[in-house]
């Protein structure tokens, strides 16, 4: 009887989700090359991109294709953003909450109405 797959983490932060990537990954061949995955990043932004077209665009359906998902292309989006920084080795909730802290700091007002 073939041993059943570990539970996903709990831990759903940035770091859960990169260790959870991290582990299926070395259960499955190990990280692409850096270039390819910079261009399965581009595959999924496109698609991603031609939804949002699609939905909220001048650009419309054929009637011959089938609705992606929103969520399931921003999730495409995500797990390769998270492969590469585990490639990487960067630590994305200290790199977003880097960011988080630039944009209440540097940027405090910057994208506020002045009403």
């Amino acid at each position: 009887m073939a041993a059943s797959p570990p539970p996903p983490s709990l831990d759903r932060s940035i770091g859960g989700l990169q260790r959870d990537i991290d582990r299926w990954i070395a259960e499955n061949g190990g990280y692409w090359d850096e270039l390819s995955l910079l261009a399965r990043l581009t595959e999924e932004v496109g698609e991603l991109a031609r939804e949002y077209n699609h939905r909220f665009g001048a650009k419309r359906k054929k009637a011959s294709e089938g609705d992606a998902a929103l969520q399931e292309e921003l999730a495409d989006v995500l797990w390769i953003v998270l492969c590469m920084a585990n490639q990487q080795g960067i630590d994305l909730d200290a790199a977003f909450e880097a960011t988080m802290t630039k944009l209440r700091v540097r940027d405090a007002g910057r994208f506020t109405s002045p009403d």
